[in-house]
């Protein structure tokens, strides 16, 4: 998946049908000249109904069709026969999407689950037929209700990434690289900050034909989580992955610093990401020579204690399948 097409917040206008008009008809037959109303009720307008589907990544499909309407009710007709109710519109979305109406800025819900359907609108209700009016003082009613009108909304749509393992580090720490390294994604690597924009997922292989789904979100900066370098933009990629890797490189002036800074930054934009299963991994270490490696291992296990860490190097492929492993146990403890 390239990064152009990673959409990731939208705007629809969305529309219920009408509801059908009831029918105003008294009954005629042969030798029944006054047979009573018979005027059959309007049929309900369509529901505009969102559903969840995990065979969709992204936003993508909505950047060329944003406005959805459903069908209108069919009117009454004679011998009490209702209406058609107007066909239902479905708007598939990927899993992790929220619904929010644009006006007010409020949640209407948030997709999670396969098949999961919400009706974000409701259709019109079809009128009443004259022959509910009837009564011992009113014989022939000639008058019906007529259908009550679909609504019209405008929707935004954020998608929150569901994966198994979501990178967090600062930009530049070599999540990209790692996502290469570990998957047939193709994100763009380049040696500058923010060459990522917008998160890319990749399919991990595992033992004996398992797999997992991994996430490169877009590098954090300190002051994230008030909006700094679109933090919020970024940051709400992460709520929905289940295990947390924090990718440190091995330049880093202080590992044990820019752990607890990134820590911090997703602590405060949400409180609830404190109880994800996480680990700490020191990329690139191929920079490092043998010695290096003996001191920073030893750094590692004073700055970190019991929380797992491992040293690994992308390039080198170095701590490659013990970081699988290692995240393994992790998603499936969680």
């Amino acid at each position: 998946m390239t990064e152009g097409n990673f959409v990731d917040y939208v705007k629809l206008f969305i529309s219920s049908g009408n509801g059908g008009k009831g029918s105003i008809h008294l009954h005629r037959e042969k030798y029944i000249t006054k047979g009573g109303p018979d005027g059959g009720d309007g049929g309900r307008g369509g529901h505009v109904i969102a559903r969840g589907n995990p065979n969709l990544w992204t936003l993508y499909t909505f950047k060329f069709k944003k406005h959805f309407s459903a069908g209108h009710g069919e009117h009454g007709s004679k011998n009490r026969s209702s209406g058609a109710q107007g066909e239902d519109i479905y708007i598939d979305v990927p899993l992790g999407t929220l619904i929010k109406n644009t006006e007010t800025d409020e949640v209407i819900t948030e997709i999670t689950a396969k098949g999961q359907e919400v009706i974000l609108l409701e259709g019109g209700l079809g009128g009443r037929g004259n022959w509910h009016f009837k009564s011992s003082t009113r014989q022939t009613p000639r008058y019906a209700q007529p259908g009550i009108k679909g609504r019209e909304l405008q929707l935004t749509l954020e998608l929150k990434v569901l994966a198994d393992v979501g990178l967090v580090g600062f930009p530049n720490a070599g999540k990209s690289t790692l996502l290469a390294a570990l998957t047939s994604a193709k994100p763009k690597i380049a040696d500058y900050e923010f060459t990522t924009l917008k998160p890319n997922l990749g399919i991990v292989e595992y033992r004996d034909y398992r797999s997992f789904v991994m996430a490169d979100i877009p590098g954090i900066i300190e002051g994230a989580a008030q909006g700094k370098g679109l933090g919020h933009y970024f940051l709400r990629h992460i709520e929905r992955n289940a295990v947390l890797l924090y990718l440190i490189p091995a330049d880093a002036a202080d590992i044990k610093k820019e752990f607890d800074i990134l820590r911090n930054e997703l602590i405060a934009f949400n409180p609830e990401l404190i109880d994800k299963n996480f680990m700490i991994a020191l990329s690139k270490c191929d920079l490092l020579d043998d010695e290096l490696n003996s001191e920073y291992a030893l750094e590692m296990k004073e700055a970190f204690g019991d929380i797992p860490h491992l040293m690994i190097s992308s390039v080198s492929q170095m701590g490659m399948m013990e970081l699988k492993d290692a995240l393994w146990r992790l998603i499936n403890e969680e």
